[in-house]
């Protein structure tokens, strides 16, 4: 009794010679071989070019041609998993431009001694100093206006003294169409930029202490 590869023994005897041989001849083994074979040592194959084994075939008596099923497989190289997209670099936008600036007016540029009235010298300097700053501001977020005062007289004085310096700075500037927020602060006589002696004339102290008689402008915003 033989079997044949994918075909039942019954498919095979009812088809054989019925349907004409298209494959070519397979030479058996001729030690050993587990096939039907002819006369001329040929596998004996159906009509559908399929070869017959014997009841005591095995996978080891496979022949090339016929068991073409347990040919080993070619070997292929491994295909790499497909990579990730990368996410494109964000690259940061550059900060803005600032137009940041701070201006002080001191060595009684702004006022007279014990005064709080802008001197000419203090508006010639905002108008050269300060307003073309502001010019170059696309936004000017805030105007922070500081007026201090030397320590000599009341701590209460100098408290007053410092803030109307301040305002009138502030009120100066609106004049000129400055349209921003402005915060006016007088903080007195408490941060001195100048430590004189007490032995100096007086008229020789007030000329000592000049630096500490300032306003300062700071100016914060976007330049243009």
């Amino acid at each position: 009794m033989f079997k044949k590869i994918a075909l039942g023994f019954a498919l095979g005897a009812a088809t054989t010679g019925a349907v004409a041989q298209t494959a070519s001849d397979i030479k058996a083994n001729p030690a050993n071989s587990a096939y039907q074979q002819d006369s001329r040592g040929v596998i004996t194959r159906s009509g559908f070019g399929l070869c017959w084994r014997s009841g005591y075939w095995s996978p080891t008596d496979a022949v090339p041609g016929c068991d073409g099923e347990l040919a080993p497989p070619i070997a292929t190289s491994p295909i790499a998993p497909p990579l990730a997209p990368q996410a494109a670099a964000v690259s940061e936008p550059p900060p803005p431009k600032r137009c940041d600036f701070t201006v002080t007016l001191t060595n009684d540029q702004a006022f007279d001694f014990n005064k709080a009235t802008l001197s000419s010298n203090a508006r010639k300097r905002i108008n050269e100093e300060v307003l073309p700053k502001l010019n170059q501001c696309a936004k000017i977020e805030i105007l922070h206006i500081t007026g201090h005062t030397d320590r000599l007289g009341s701590q209460q004085y100098n408290q007053k003294l410092s803030e109307k310096r301040a305002d009138a700075v502030g009120a100066y500037l609106k004049s000129k169409g400055v349209n921003a927020q402005i915060n006016t602060l007088g903080v007195g006589k408490n941060q001195p930029e100048k430590s004189c002696s007490d032995k100096l004339p007086h008229s020789k102290l007030i000329e000592c202490l000049a630096n500490n008689r300032r306003v300062v402008i700071e100016g914060r915003g976007l330049a243009k």
